[in-house]
């Protein structure tokens, strides 16, 4: 089972992910300001998904398998 925190750093990073693509960056009179790096909150989702951490309501399905056996009907 994934890690609590693990979860909850997910679910920020990917909230940071929505704000940055609403709008990475603006301008303030002659300034232009950047939000965030999304390559980097990207890389960070992407950590936190291959370490195990899930969104809320979908399943854990890391190490689980399926095996289809045909049988052959004559």
């Amino acid at each position: 089972m994934a890690n609590a925190i693990q979860n909850e750093r997910l679910r920020m990073y990917l909230e940071a992910e929505k704000a940055v693509l609403s709008g990475q960056s603006y301008t303030i009179g002659n300034m232009t300001l950047t939000r965030a790096n999304l390559s980097s909150i990207r890389a960070a989702i992407d950590g936190l998904l291959a370490g195990g951490a899930v969104l809320e309501g979908e399943p854990d399905t890391r190490g689980m398998c399926k095996r289809v056996v045909f049988i052959d009907g004559r």
